[in-house]
């Protein structure tokens, strides 16, 4: 398979100003299910809850 490597950045820190956690993970390249980039529910430390981290280029 093809597996590569992505990153995730909270995209709700981004907004308020505040430093944007980043989470390293994989996909698989090829897959149907996920055409478009990945959105995952994620811990931001700096805001001390989950938030929705986006894959980022």
């Amino acid at each position: 398979m093809a597996q590569e490597i992505v990153t995730l950045e909270c995209t709700e820190a981004k907004a308020l100003g505040k430093p944007p956690s980043r989470y390293m993970t994989t996909r698989n390249k090829k897959s149907p299910r996920t055409p478009n980039r990945l959105e995952k529910k994620k811990y931001n430390p700096f805001l001390r809850r989950r938030t929705l981290h986006r894959e980022t280029k």
